[in-house]
């Protein structure tokens, strides 16, 4: 990996711990329940630069930003890394295998719903251990995933036109 390249993932992962960082002072109506769009820079860099570097992106995001706000090792940061390694995996292997039939919309959908199925099977298996409380949340979970991965999805669509295409950074992972 050359220099520049190596320069570009720390750029993109300082962005995606100041956004996680920053949307974690947001106030929400549930206090683990979060927007995602720190993920909007995973998605920008895999289809810019392909699946090692969003990946290198996602864990460095995760581990920082729960370094930084205090929840490294604790259920949040199981749960954060959990969803972030599984929808960064899903987006990747979706794109990989069929490059022109999802865009940003599609891949930030399709990472929205593993990110979510993810936590609920990592919150289920590992905190609750009762089927029940985990249905009775999965739509509610479900939907706002939906909704903030089409948000994401446009964002990254428009970021990804906008930034200049140069792709130094190895795509072949």
């Amino acid at each position: 990996m050359q220099l520049q390249d190596k320069y570009r993932i720390a750029l993109l992962s300082a962005y995606a711990v100041a956004i996680h960082s920053f949307e974690s002072m947001l106030p929400t109506p549930v206090p683990w329940l979060r927007l995602g769009i720190a993920n909007i820079i995973t998605l920008v860099t895999l289809v810019l630069y392909g699946f090692r570097s969003a990946m290198t992106v996602t864990l460095i995001r995760v581990i920082l930003s729960s370094m930084f706000i205090g929840t490294f090792l604790g259920p949040g940061f199981i749960l954060s890394l959990g969803g972030g390694v599984s929808s960064t995996m899903a987006m990747g292997a979706v794109f990989s295998i069929l490059p022109r039939l999802f865009g940003p919309l599609g891949l930030s959908l399709i990472g929205a719903l593993f990110h979510n199925i993810a936590q609920l099977f990592l919150a289920y298996i590992l905190f609750v251990q009762q089927i029940e409380p985990i249905l009775i949340i999965s739509p509610i979970l479900i939907l706002l995933g939906t909704i903030t991965g089409v948000v994401n999805g446009i964002i990254a669509g428009l970021l990804i036109k906008n930034i200049p295409k140069n792709k130094s950074l190895s795509k072949k992972s």
